[in-house]
């Protein structure tokens, strides 16, 4: 069984908040690569480069980016920065 210190949940954490902004930055070159080669397609079949319908998918899809930023970058600015670590503590405590 595996010993659970302070060192192994802090190695945890930062393994979790790793995947989470692998995650992010994954996201974040698919939405560049597919939006590049939307527009790329668009003005090679005509549509003008300074049309709105042109951007259409970046523009609802960044929104959906800038979503996935905020869940990545900014859960510490909403909840506090240790309130998982005193929740988790507070919930095992409370089961003992």
């Amino acid at each position: 069984m595996e010993n659970f210190n302070e060192d192994n949940i802090k190695y945890l954490e930062a393994k979790k908040r790793v995947k989470r902004l692998k995650g992010f930055y994954i996201h974040a070159l698919v939405y560049a690569l597919v939006n590049l080669l939307i527009i790329a397609q668009g003005v090679q079949t005509g549509s003008s480069l300074y049309s709105i319908n042109t951007y259409w998918t970046a523009i609802f899809w960044g929104v959906g980016l800038l979503g996935h930023a905020a869940s990545v970058f900014l859960p510490n600015m909403v909840m506090g920065k240790d309130w998982e670590e005193k929740k988790i503590r507070e919930l095992m405590d409370k089961n003992h």
